[in-house]
């Protein structure tokens, strides 16, 4: 009996011993400890907290002086029209509706679609007309396509260019925006019947073509594209 008091004396020393030493190591704080993920978090939650970065009607934009905004929303526009004409004026209001709209991107991207769509029509791709065209022009066009293949006719056409594209008219009607444009192309364009023979146009030489064709889009669709709605020749 003597003996087990005796080792259970000596355990309860040696773990006293040990625990003192740890808490000595332990204890202390140096000052270049790991800090915990959680208090690492805590900390740049409070500080997103603090710049309004947590709430979800916040989104962080490069800042601009509000001075600035209204003279940088019109620069291009400025730069493309006279200002304090009509045609500046017209296309104030549809970057007023759409901001992104720029008048000389606008012109290449509705140069491009002349091309595909006066290419579409001559080959009777009716698919890339309707991706390009409003419902009511596209009627006209795949109408006029099916009297030509009704007849036995078909067009041989090669697109030259475009030497001039200019906006010449621009409005808003309600939330529908207008560009009209004036374009000069050159085309190499025949008609020819179920004979092989020409009947409209030349096989090689290169006409002059100019157009007015209207463009339209919705500014208040997610939808980027605009479409043909009106065309007439400019005499």
């Amino acid at each position: 009996m003597g003996s087990f008091d005796f080792v259970t004396f000596f355990f309860f020393v040696a773990a006293v011993i040990i625990f003192i030493q740890l808490r000595s190591v332990l204890g202390k704080r140096t000052g270049h400890e790991q800090r915990p993920p959680q208090d690492q978090m805590a900390r740049r939650d409070d500080a997103r907290a603090a710049e309004g970065m947590d709430d979800p009607k916040v989104v962080t934009l490069p800042r601009r002086g509000r001075e600035n905004a209204e003279p940088d929303m019109f620069a291009a526009v400025d730069a493309y029209a006279e200002p304090g004409s009509e045609l500046n004026q017209g296309l104030r209001e549809v970057v007023t509706a759409d901001p992104s709209f720029a008048p000389r991107d606008f012109i290449g991207g509705a140069t491009a679609a002349y091309e595909m769509i006066v290419t579409a029509y001559a080959e009777g791709d009716r698919k890339t007309l309707k991706g390009l065209l409003s419902r009511e022009v596209y009627e006209g066009f795949v109408a006029a396509i099916d009297e030509r293949e009704a007849r036995g006719e078909t067009v041989r056409s090669n697109f030259v260019g475009i030497e001039k594209a200019a906006i010449i008219q621009a409005e808003m009607k309600g939330p529908e925006a207008n560009i009209t444009l004036r374009i000069m192309s050159q085309l190499i364009s025949a008609t020819l019947d179920k004979d092989g023979e020409v009947v409209e146009g030349d096989l090689v030489e290169v006409a002059d073509v100019n157009d007015v064709w209207t463009f339209a889009r919705d500014t208040r669709s997610r939808d980027p594209n605009w479409r043909l709605i009106a065309t007439e020749a400019d005499q």
